[in-house]
């Protein structure tokens, strides 16, 4: 782009071609007292904000990889996930782990500056900080899973930890790839300590619910003690959250996506005018506003519209001239639609699952039956065994998370994706087979496989 800019004039632009190389971040950057602490909270959040990241790229490559969403436009990226034909040198997959290990280095520069300013209350600092290594867990749980794998699934090398700030280019500036469970054991360790120093509340409740409280940090330690096999876990930090009174499930499914922090909301980052998401773009036709470039695969349109009671299957809209279903939960054509990173309906379903697997079938089916009867559908009563009451879970996960990122790592985590995604009916292409299982995780990106020697590709992209 700077290349571009030069070529047609922009003499800003040919300046920065000048600059004398550095090895050096400038100390400028430093954060130094109070106001800049809170400047640093403010860009660690923003890179979540990212469309490179949770605001839109992480959801598209979460639904495009599994059976619920198909990538019909011009933007071969998402092809090439969608069809698992993906390549190591693919430009969306490289963003989002420059912007997740981005989001890393913010709050790495935050856990190392904030202890020694004295201008900050240390209520106040802890909080901070808090926030910090809750962002740095949620960044290398969803690297591990995106590029590891899961534990005892598929996956046995994780990805380079670095918990120091990037300030100089030396040899910690090439770090190799831990192990699986080194860089999952790393994201707990992040999470724990947020739980440890954050708040209950911030002063409002937009910010209780827009950054994290403890609250968010047991809600995302219920999801990842499912993905590490330990649901004694996963469901005790499910129930602190389901006990606190300020987490309730939205009477409306539709009012979760169409107001912002409801009172389901746990951990939900706000856009607004001037700080807009693309999700709408891409999932909206042209017609609506956006590119619409992800659309539902026509057999999950089916299986979320065959009861029509169930309110989740009514927010759909059809794409006539390309003959497909969008989904309509991110519905503002000037996007400004908010995203959930974990919201009270997956803590119950967490919880669930996690009863389930331990085999408390009367609760697992009690929790099961919530989400369901909020959806307007009737309860499930007549299920005794274990492996049938998971199957309903997973498959009650994926009518109510559709189209928020947990799909595809889903379908993984469970051991499902090889059998489900077999045979998916495709409108711009042949069918669609999930056969290689190396393929559950996706390339480490050319860029830092080409400049850092340490790093050893996934097997599927050598």
């Amino acid at each position: 782009m700077i290349g571009l800019a030069c070529l047609f004039g922009s003499t800003s632009a040919c300046d920065v071609l000048d600059q004398e190389p550095q090895a050096e971040v400038s100390e400028d950057t430093a954060i130094s007292n109070r106001k800049g602490a809170q400047a640093a909270l403010a860009g660690m959040y923003n890179q979540l904000q990212s469309s490179n990241y949770y605001g839109g790229n992480f959801l598209i490559m979460g639904d495009v990889s599994s059976d619920i969403a198909q990538s019909i436009g011009s933007w071969d990226f998402y092809r090439e996930m969608d069809t698992y034909l993906i390549d190591k040198s693919n430009l969306e997959n490289g963003n989002l782990w420059t912007r997740a290990y981005s989001a890393i280095n913010v709050a790495n520069n935050i856990i190392d500056q904030v202890p020694p300013l004295a201008d900050i209350p240390q209520e106040e600092q802890n909080s901070i900080l808090g926030q910090a290594y809750f962002v740095r867990g949620l960044a290398y749980f969803d690297l591990s899973r995106v590029y590891g794998g899961v534990p005892g699934v598929i996956g046995t090398l994780g990805v380079p930890i670095v918990t120091t700030p990037s300030r100089k280019v030396d040899e910690s500036f090439f770090p190799s790839r831990a192990s699986l469970g080194e860089s999952y054991g790393q994201a707990e360790a992040d999470l724990l300590k947020a739980l440890e120093l954050l708040p209950e509340n911030h002063n409002s409740d937009r910010v209780t619910r827009s950054q994290a409280v403890k609250g968010a940090a047991r809600a995302l330690l219920s999801r990842y003690y499912l993905y590490v096999n330990k649901p004694e876990l996963a469901e005790s930090y499910a129930d602190a959250v389901i006990s606190d009174g300020k987490y309730v499930l939205s009477p409306s499914f539709a009012n979760i996506f169409t107001s912002k922090f409801t009172s389901e909301a746990i951990f939900e980052l706000n856009f607004n005018s001037a700080d807009q998401s693309t999700v709408n773009n891409w999932y909206f036709p042209s017609s609506k506003g956006g590119r619409g470039d992800v659309a539902a695969h026509t057999n999950f349109y089916e299986e979320a519209t065959a009861n029509p009671n169930d309110v989740r299957g009514k927010m759909f809209g059809y794409y006539e001239s390309k003959n497909v279903y969008y989904p309509t939960r991110y519905g503002n054509t000037t996007g400004i639609d908010n995203i959930h990173i974990i919201r009270l309906g997956e803590v119950y379903l967490n919880r669930a699952e996690a009863r389930a697997e331990s085999g408390d079938i009367d609760g697992a089916l009690e929790d099961l039956n919530k989400i369901r009867e909020r959806a307007g559908i009737n309860p499930i009563k007549d299920l005794t065994g274990k492996q049938e009451v998971l199957e309903a879970i997973w498959k009650e996960r994926k009518l109510e998370l559709a189209f928020e990122g947990h799909s595809f790592f889903d379908l993984v985590r469970t051991g499902q994706a090889l059998s489900e995604i077999t045979g998916v009916p495709r409108v711009n292409g042949p069918d669609v087979d999930l056969i290689d299982p190396n393929r559950q995780v996706f390339p480490i990106p050319a860029f830092d496989i080409d400049a850092n020697s340490n790093l050893v590709q996934n097997d599927a992209y050598r």
